[in-house]
């Protein structure tokens, strides 16, 4: 399908090149930071585009607030090429690249829903996009040529196309991206002046909700302005729900206690959107079980769990590992179906392991 020209060889576009290269196409890398374009070549991402090279299909790889001025230029630079782009932003990104000149019969949206907390080419991964959706967002005008070149861009990363309009993208990524950034990053503020005695005893939960917030600030400031309105829209909705919340537990600390099924249901009414998020490989969520087991932190402890498991002929769903505060071991959760659990910790059991199901 190459020449392909990614121009961004940041953590996404560097990814994108080296799923590209894995699966033999000739790839070519643009970036207006020189250690980044660097670090992506020796890589194997793939190679500077040589003078008078002209790419089928180009992937502006760039932050929001520039890639629509990229996606312009480039359609002009290669009037016969593909023209796409990876950010997270659709409407406003796209608007901007047709009213700067791109040629609307080349150009379409694109998102692969992946990524990580990490940036640069450095970070990238030459498995990050397998397995992922990927959003296409073709104008209206795209040629049915343009959109076979995408759908095969995206199966040769590894990941499976969806299509929608851009406005829908920019609203579905609002609430399930977007606003859980910020969400992350204001949780994890609350800590930044926190007693450490406080903060030393955080727990797994607290981990799991501000991952995100070591994320790019810079970046997700681009992304945020771009998609403000649709963000705005979803935390307003989040405000008006904590704010209730609030109310009732200033309620129940003054003696009110009549408030606590308020709280009850709000509580409940979260279990059952979590339950919403598909589970494993898109399907719907499984019951399970967990099984722990307590392991020591020191090399060939998990691959001598992971081997166990394996002979007891149960197949793990998910697994999750929490450190013990103060001591060198960690509480392997394993995530099993319902009838595989007492299997599994027996096996576990017979072979000396401490489980704690």
């Amino acid at each position: 399908m190459g020449p392909v020209l990614v121009i961004g060889a940041g953590l996404i576009g560097t990814s994108i090149a080296l799923a590209l290269r894995r699966a033999g196409v000739e790839v070519y890398l643009e970036d207006t930071d020189p250690i980044q374009l660097s670090t992506a070549v020796a890589l194997g991402a793939g190679l500077a585009l040589p003078v008078g090279q002209a790419p089928k299909l180009v992937v502006v790889a760039v932050p929001p607030r520039h890639a629509g001025s990229v996606l312009a230029q480039a359609s002009k630079r290669f009037s016969k090429a593909t023209i796409t782009d990876v950010t997270s932003v659709k409407a406003q990104v796209l608007a901007d690249a047709l009213t700067e000149g791109a040629d609307p019969s080349r150009l379409i949206g694109g998102h692969p829903m992946a990524g990580s907390e990490v940036s640069g080419a450095a970070s990238a991964r030459v498995d990050l996009l397998d397995d992922r959706l990927w959003v296409l967002t073709p104008t209206a005008d795209c040629e049915v040529e343009q959109l076979r070149q995408l759908y095969q861009l995206v199966s040769t990363c590894g990941s499976y196309a969806v299509e929608m309009t851009p406005d829908e993208h920019d609203r579905a990524v609002a609430l399930v991206s977007h606003a859980p950034q910020l969400l992350s990053s204001v949780l994890a503020a609350q800590l930044k002046d926190a007693s450490a005695d406080y903060v030393r005893i955080a727990g797994q939960g607290l981990r799991d909700m501000t991952r995100i917030a070591a994320s790019d600030s810079v970046l997700w400031t681009d992304i945020l302005s771009v998609n403000a309105k649709q963000v705005a829209e979803v935390l307003s909705n989040v405000v008006l729900d904590l704010n209730a919340t609030v109310a009732a537990l200033q309620a129940i600390a003054t003696g009110d206690a009549t408030q606590s099924v308020m709280v009850n249901t709000t509580l409940q009414t979260g279990a059952v959107g979590r339950s919403r998020i598909p589970g494993k490989h898109g399907a719907e969520q499984l019951e399970i079980s967990l099984v722990g087991v307590m392991l020591a932190d020191k090399p060939g402890e998990l691959a001598r769990l992971f081997t166990a498991a394996g002979e007891s002929d149960v197949n793990l769903e998910d697994v999750r590992i929490e450190h013990v505060l103060g001591r060198p071991s960690g509480l392997v959760e394993i995530s099993v179906r319902p009838d595989g659990a007492e299997i599994l910790a027996a096996a576990l059991r017979e072979r000396n392991f401490d489980v704690r199901s």
